[in-house]
């Protein structure tokens, strides 16, 4: 098969997304014994598992810039280090502050591992895979989040410690995704951005690429066409279009509530009533889900387009959010009634926004800008992710607010991103990355 090479450095690269997803859920099922041991309030509690989402913000933040200096590569190898190193601070922290540290530290590898770790596939993939190639970061990041959830259930009953165990597990393949990183080459966009055609082509010829001399062409009459002068940055005119699309599409991912669930699932069952062991077993069966309806859409990206299944998960959002409303409003959860609408609810969110974010914002900006528009994205989506998390328990433990106007919150969010995706937002789909800027009239 003549992309092997470029799947299989597709597949190494993605491996950071699953360290995201590990990072991201596991400590759904270590918050409440954080809280109880380290007795915060509400909001502290809040930051204590918002703070490695605040890491995110500034790790996509300052994403941009090294990875066009030194490369997507040595940036990556860098990720991984941090993922390794946060997740020990964590498993071995001594007291709260350390527990933050080392937790805001794993956020600077989520952040930047989100700028990256996209941006590369991308830059690496040919036009036909490149949805379902950048969607393996999503895959892989729904397939930590199932692992984390599977991890924290066989953990919980492991003693008062439990919660180190939880969070200290992601060491291990954090140091098997620094080793195999060694194996990739680097971006052969960024190559050719840097004067370093010959290894451009070879990069391109070992990925199956026929055309590598009329690929590179194209890259360099990109680079030629929007090379930027020191006045002209990302914030430019020209620009505006792409930044409103990966502004709103990475503001209403959040919106959706997606990472209050992710972070407080067992919470949120507890809240209808079962048992601890019982909410972290249901959250499991939200994990598998998410990676099933990822694996659905990464399997039609290409042929449906990214535009299609934003439209089609929108509806589905608004309905099963609204009964989640409905059921916290009635105070009804008989018959799990609660964990069947989550679970509809995460099958609508992994088959449209979950699948469709990176792929899209890796895709919307021109090369020359392509880093700083992706940091762009990521820090609206991390910014958002914090800000949920951190108040979410606040929201949800307060009379005046509660669960039900949480959740019809997030409903009414996601009626406005239907009409965002129905009428504003274009399509991608077998395009060049030249040619997609091209078509929003980048010229």
């Amino acid at each position: 098969m003549k992309n092997r090479r470029v799947i299989a450095y597709s597949f190494i690269v993605a491996l950071g997304g699953l360290l995201f997803g590990l990072d991201t859920a596991v400590i759904s099922g270590a918050e409440k014994t954080i809280q109880q041991l380290f007795q915060l309030t509400d909001w502290w509690h809040g930051f204590t598992v918002a703070i490695a989402l605040i890491g995110t913000v500034f790790g996509a933040l300052a994403a941009g810039w090294p990875s066009e200096k030194f490369g997507r590569k040595k940036v990556l190898i860098a990720i991984a280090i941090i993922y390794g190193f946060s997740a020990l601070g964590c498993a071995l922290a001594p007291n709260w502050i350390t527990l933050v540290i080392a937790r805001f530290m794993g956020g600077l590898g989520i952040g930047a591992s989100s700028v990256i770790g996209p941006m590369y596939i991308a830059e690496i993939s040919p036009a036909n895979l490149r949805g379902r190639l950048v969607a393996l970061f999503q895959l892989n990041v729904v397939t930590g989040i199932l692992l984390a959830f599977i991890s924290n259930y066989l953990l919980a009953d492991s003693g008062d410690q439990s919660w180190r165990w939880m969070l200290g597990v992601v060491a291990v393949p954090s140091f098997i995704f620094l080793f195999l990183l060694f194996l990739i080459p680097d971006s052969p966009r960024w190559l050719v951005k840097h004067g370093r055609k010959s290894e451009a082509k070879a990069v391109l010829i070992i990925c199956g690429r026929t055309n590598a001399e009329e690929e590179i062409a194209h890259i360099e009459n990109s680079l030629h066409i929007h090379s930027i002068s020191p006045s002209e940055k990302l914030f430019s005119k020209k620009y505006s279009r792409p930044i409103l699309y990966a502004v709103l599409l990475a503001a209403f991912n959040q919106l959706s509530g997606i990472n209050a669930i992710m972070y407080y699932a067992p919470r949120i069952f507890e809240m209808t009533g079962l048992a601890a062991n019982a909410s972290l077993l249901q959250s499991v069966m939200i994990g598998a889900t998410n990676l099933i309806f990822t694996l659905v859409a990464m399997i039609i990206i290409d042929k449906f387009g990214r535009r299609t299944l934003l439209i089609i998960g929108s509806f589905g959002l608004i309905f099963f959010l609204g009964m989640v409303a409905r059921a916290f409003y009635l105070n009804k959860f008989d018959s799990s009634s609660v964990m069947w609408y989550l679970v509809g609810y995460i099958a609508f969110f992994a088959f449209s926004q979950g699948a469709v974010i990176w792929v899209f914002i890796s895709e919307i900006f021109p090369n020359s800008v392509r880093s700083k528009g992706q940091t762009l994205g990521s820090f609206t989506h991390w910014f958002g992710a914090a800000a949920i998390s951190w108040t979410f328990p606040v929201a949800a433990n307060n009379p005046a607010i509660g669960g039900g106007n949480a959740f019809m919150f997030f409903s009414v969010m996601m009626m406005l991103h239907l009409i965002f995706a129905w009428k504003v937002i274009p399509e991608t789909k077998g395009k060049t990355l030249e040619e997609i800027q091209k078509s929003l009239g980048i010229d």
